[in-house]
């Protein structure tokens, strides 16, 4: 397969697509909220000579289903056991970021004896602090204002004012991050009601006014015999770069890698490093 076209199975009645290239040790990538497969789409060609690399749209984003009911992490986790079980893949090395780290976090804990290795990056499930942005889309009354600033008049005024932030920008010799791109596309991909409704049933499951509502911290010692890697920016405005050192400490034996010059997506920031070291712990 190319890694151009997605393959569809039908899971308990809705549609989920994914990618599946490669051959060779399975390494399933999980995508974090308002996200998509395409986020690691850098790493299908990359890792698929030597690796086979499985990239699903959760229920509710990209070209998945987005029906009405469960988007707890238990219920993604039991999807993408599903998922394997499609596939026939027992054991994987499992990379989840920011959403998908928490889901990855609850796969891990829910079918232990499935997960080979644990990359979490930026992952969420691991402190309460997180940006105001997302927790203001837990609000009520969210779901009356969100239609407004998804509309197609608002996405055009918010592209206009992006488009002279990235031009003040590189007359200062920077360039927009990675953090904005991904905000913009997560952004535009609200433009339907029921992307909408999964994008406000997937934040109220795991996040409120004050903060993150779901944490793994009192079990990370369960993941002792889990060779476990935490890849973070320290530029994350998202989810502060505390919760890597937090979790190592709670984590035995596993390993920190801290991006200094990376945001929310340090594998988008600087791609080359973040194959480096996945490659390497992989190994």
């Amino acid at each position: 397969m190319d890694g151009t076209t997605p393959r569809t199975v039908t899971l308990h009645g809705d549609a989920l697509d994914y990618f599946d290239v490669g051959s060779g040790p399975p390494v399933v990538f999980v995508h974090g909220l308002l996200g998509s497969h395409r986020t690691w789409a850098h790493l299908l060609s990359a890792l698929g000579a030597d690796h086979r690399v499985v990239a699903p749209d959760l229920v509710g984003h990209g070209g998945s289903a987005k029906p009405r009911g469960d988007y707890s992490l238990g219920a993604h986790a039991a999807t993408l056991r599903d998922l394997l079980d499609q596939l026939g893949l027992d054991r994987v090395i499992l990379v989840g970021h920011s959403l998908g780290g928490g889901i990855a976090l609850q796969f891990a804990y829910l079918f232990p004896t499935r997960v080979q290795r644990l990359v979490l990056v930026s992952s969420g499930g691991l402190g309460r602090e997180l940006s105001l942005l997302l927790r203001a889309a837990t609000l009520p009354g969210a779901e009356w204002v969100l239609p407004l600033l998804a509309s197609s008049w608002a996405r055009g005024r918010v592209e206009a004012v992006g488009r002279g932030v990235g031009r003040l920008l590189g007359r200062v010799g920077m360039r927009p991050g990675s953090d904005l791109t991904e905000a913009w596309r997560g952004f535009v991909s609200l433009g339907d009601a029921d992307s909408r409704r999964a994008f406000l049933a997937s934040s109220r499951a795991v996040i409120d006014p004050g903060g993150q509502t779901v944490t793994a911290r009192p079990h990370l010692h369960r993941l002792a015999t889990v060779p476990t890697l935490l890849v973070w920016g320290a530029r994350d405005r998202v989810i502060p770069s505390m919760h890597a050192a937090r979790a190592a400490e709670a984590i035995p034996g596993s390993r920190v890698e801290i991006f200094e010059r990376a945001g929310h997506f340090p594998h988008l920031d600087d791609p080359d490093r973040f194959l480096r070291v996945l490659r390497d712990f992989m190994a």
